[in-house]
Formats: C-alpha cells, sequence, structure tokens
C-alpha cells in the first residue's frame, strides 16, 4: 500500500474512533446499550471474516468458538471463584487450542465439506454442554448470575468499543502485510499459491488461530457482560446467521466491512421490534441482505466507498471556491 494511501486510511480509522468515543456524550441510554451488543456482533464479525473472508474457507461452526470461550471462563469464575483477568485469558487460550484440535483436520478440506464440518462442531457442541456433567456446564438451563467486568451502560461501551476498535485496527494492519495478501490469494487461487512455495496449511492456520483468538476474546467478555451463558442461546442458528449476514452485508474481505454491518443490523433488528417482535423480523433483514447482496456483492463497504468517491471531487471543488 503507498505511504499516502496507508495514512489516509489511518486517519479514518483514527477519526471513526474519536467519533465513536463521543456519542455516549449524546446519546441516550438504549441506544449506547445497543451499541454495546453491535459491538459485541462486530468483534463475532470480524473474527469469522478473518477465515471465511480472507481464505474463502466458509466456516458455520463459529459458534463453536464463542462457546468454548464463554463456558471456559464461566466455569473457572463460577466453580474455581477464578478472577476474570486469570478466568479471561485461559478462555481465549482454551479456544485456540480446542478449536485448532477439532478444526486442524478441517482445514485440509475445502468448499461444502469444510461448511458442513463446522456446522458439526457446532452441533456437537450444543449437545454436549448439555449432556456431559451438567452440574458443570449447567445442562440445558447454562449457567447464570456469573460475575461482570464492570456495571453501568457507559462503562461497558467504552470497554467493548476499545477492545472491538484494538482487534479491527490490529486485523487491518494484518491484512496489509505479506501474510493478509498472501491469504487473500488463497480464497482466489489456492493452488497458485502453493505452486508459489507457500504452504497454504501454515497459511489457514494462520488465519484461524487469528479468529480464534478474536472469537475466544469476544466469547468471554460477552458472556460477562450478559452474566449468563446457556446453549440454547449460543448455538442458535439465528446467532450463527446474524453473524454471517453482517460480515457479508457489510463487506466480506474487508475489516470496515462487518463492523459496519454489525451495527447496521443490530439498529435494524431493534427497531423492527416493535412491529415484528418475534423471528420474522429475521426474513426482513435477510431479505434486506439479499437485495443489497444481488446489487452489490462486495456490501455496503463498496456502497459507501462508492459514494464516497463521486462525492468528494464536489466536495473538494465546493471547498476550492
Amino acid at each position: 500500500m503507498p505511504k499516502s494511501r496507508f495514512h489516509r486510511s489511518l486517519l479514518y480509522w483514527l477519526a471513526f474512533g474519536a467519533f465513536m468515543c463521543l456519542i455516549p456524550l449524546v446519546a441516550s441510554t438504549g441506544v449506547v446499550r445497543l451499541l454495546i451488543f453491535a459491538n459485541f456482533l462486530a468483534i463475532f464479525a470480524m473474527s469469522w471474516d478473518i477465515i471465511s473472508g480472507r481464505t474463502g474457507y466458509i466456516s458455520f461452526g463459529h459458534p463453536f468458538l464463542i462457546g468454548i470461550a464463554g463456558y471456559t471462563t464461566a466455569i473457572l469464575t463460577r466453580h474455581l471463584d477464578a478472577p476474570l483477568f486469570v478466568s479471561i485469558p485461559l478462555a481465549v487460550l482454551a479456544t485456540l487450542v480446542g478449536g485448532t484440535l477439532f478444526f486442524l483436520p478441517a482445514l485440509r478440506i475445502r468448499g461444502t465439506y469444510f461448511a458442513l464440518v463446522t456446522l458439526a462442531f457446532m452441533e456437537l457442541m450444543y449437545q454436549l454442554t448439555q449432556v456431559i456433567a451438567p452440574k458443570i456446564t449447567g445442562g440445558t438451563r447454562g449457567l447464570s448470575g456469573l460475575k461482570t467486568i464492570i456495571l453501568g451502560a457507559v462503562p461497558n461501551y467504552y470497554l467493548t468499543f476499545c477492545v472491538m476498535f484494538a482487534i479491527a485496527f490490529c486485523l487491518w494492519l494484518i491484512t496489509r502485510t505479506r501474510i493478509g495478501t498472501a491469504l487473500a490469494a488463497i480464497r482466489m487461487d489456492e493452488e497458485a499459491v502453493t505452486a508459489l512455495g507457500l504452504s497454504t496449511l501454515k497459511l489457514k492456520l494462520f488465519a484461524f488461530g487469528a479468529s480464534a483468538a478474536v472469537a475466544g476474546i469476544g466469547g468471554a467478555l460477552y458472556v460477562h457482560y450478559i452474566g449468563s451463558i446457556a446453549p440454547r442461546a449460543l448455538f442458535d442458528i439465528n446467532f450463527l446467521f446474524t453473524i454471517l449476514v453482517a460480515a457479508l452485508l457489510g463487506g466480506s474481505g474487508t475489516i470496515a466491512g462487518p463492523i459496519l454491518g454489525a451495527y447496521f443490523l443490530t439498529f435494524l433488528l431493534e427497531y423492527l421490534r416493535p412491529y415484528l417482535p418475534g423471528a420474522e423480523r429475521y426474513f426482513i433483514y435477510g431479505a434486506i441482505t439479499l437485495v443489497v447482496y444481488v446489487l452489490e456483492p462486495r456490501g455496503l463497504h463498496s456502497i459507501l466507498e462508492r459514494a464516497y468517491g463521486k462525492l468528494s471531487p464536489i466536495v473538494a471543488r465546493g471547498l476550492a471556491k
């Protein structure tokens, strides 16, 4: 990336961070709470995108990774009374180790088979948390009354946003390296990458490790924000669907896209709630996603980029007068 373009992108990131930090000063508590959930969804969508959007390996088992982190920290804090500064890092580590042990064999296949294997892992996790050691996992009811990190909407907003922003910025820097370029090349032509002498397995393992780490961080923080964890909520198909749609609608293969999609979907679902209180609203945003995807496969991120490209010369001419 040319230095001028890099510096311009860096300026955009800083402007975005500064703008989002000012929102709690003018927004209501209800909006701030919505933004907290949007921050979590953005973390999960970026986690999915770094493996699926970058390499083209579509995963349907991301709640599996989130669940490992959530149950690890929940069990440690509930049954062993572990402090959060111990349980959360251990939960992220467990996600990396457990996820790698399960998904590493699946990384040797691709396409529909990879998607089905990851979906099977999610279903397996859902069943195991209910039947194996229910006194520890809480069984079908899960665990409630878990420790919270901090109290209050505004402090939680700043915590989740800072974590989300740090993750996004680090992932953005990775995509600007040779590793990021190689991962994108895998999506386009994996055989060509192999022909260049690069180990696609190592590259995919790196992408999966980054994805698992992000999912682990988000999953652990999410459990301690809501104060509970239950298999029916965590491994629900709507939860998986929301993560995928956020990434695809915003623009997969980017970092800003999943963030944009996460904020858009969170507020769309909330404002549809008074009119469609049930699961029907998922059909509405599914239809919206389909329309956007047909019109612009690269998502809202590409639409905004194109609009910015058309408006910036007009604004520049107006300022020059």
